[in-house]
């Protein structure tokens, strides 16, 4: 169909993509279904490419760090003066870090100058009682107590308190401790020592903050286990998509109701 004809058609009211070029294997349900799906573009490019970003450097970081604090048994793999095993691994799990702290600035700046989406990670609406009217369901929708789900453009609240509790919080904080524990190595000529010398005074010495590091290192495995699941639960059971919109940026959903 030329470019003339198609826009003919459709200010004539006729449909543009007749049944004959789209059935195959497709029944009328499936057409009028094609017709009624719609999408929204939620989660702009520097926000995917942040997660998935982070995604992995979480991932280096949470194995190296398991190795820096739970050394490796037995290297006998050469002598001691012609490897660096752990050297490397100390290497990688300070560069993941350091990038990961970058990555996280910039979130924070596109927060500031991206769509309203990408500042939803970093407010809680405290305030709004329908935030926690919503809240409350969400959590009988995932405790299967409800027997439908709403739709969401961004993140539902449930989702948002978890990104926030785990993300903006649970990420400062691991910047914090990983950044205080870094600087003390570096030594008190440093300048990441000096800018982060009073965490170190805060938890009263430095074996305290290895301690709380590490353990906030388990949270954020046991967020990352819960974040997957949720994530390919809801992409199957709720009523848009989820897994998909962190790659294409655009939320499709289901169905044509408003509610």
């Amino acid at each position: 169909m030329h470019d003339g004809e198609t826009i003919h058609n459709a200010r004539a009211g006729v449909d543009p993509l007749p049944t004959a070029r789209l059935t195959g294997d497709a029944t009328a349900q499936d057409l009028d279904s094609i017709r009624k799906r719609t999408s929204v573009y939620v989660y702009e490019a520097p926000v995917r490419l942040w997660h998935w970003i982070n995604a992995l450097c979480i991932f280096v970081l949470c194995i190296t760090g398991w190795f820096i604090g739970n050394p490796f048994p037995s290297m006998q793999i050469g002598e001691a003066t012609h490897q660096f095993v752990f050297g490397y691994t100390r290497f990688a799990h300070f560069a993941a870090g350091l990038i990961l702290t970058v990555g996280f600035f910039g979130r924070i700046y596109w927060a500031l100058v991206g769509n309203h989406h990408a500042k939803q990670l970093f407010y809680l609406p405290l305030t709004n009682k329908h935030w926690w009217s919503e809240l409350w369901f969400e959590i009988k929708w995932y405790l299967f107590l409800e027997s439908e789900p709403k739709k969401y453009v961004g993140h539902n609240p449930l989702a948002q308190l978890a990104m926030f509790m785990f993300m903006t919080l649970g990420l400062s904080f691991m910047i914090l401790t990983g950044l205080a524990l870094y600087g003390e190595g570096l030594g008190d000529h440093s300048f990441i020592y000096g800018a982060t010398s009073w965490v170190l005074t805060l938890f009263g010495n430095s074996q305290i903050v290895h301690s709380v590091h590490h353990l906030g290192m388990w949270f954020i495995v046991v967020f990352m286990i819960i974040h997957i699941y949720v994530a390919i639960r809801e992409d199957i059971m709720s009523r848009q998509s989820i897994v998909s919109t962190m790659i294409s940026g655009h939320r499709t959903f289901k169905d044509d109701r408003v509610d």
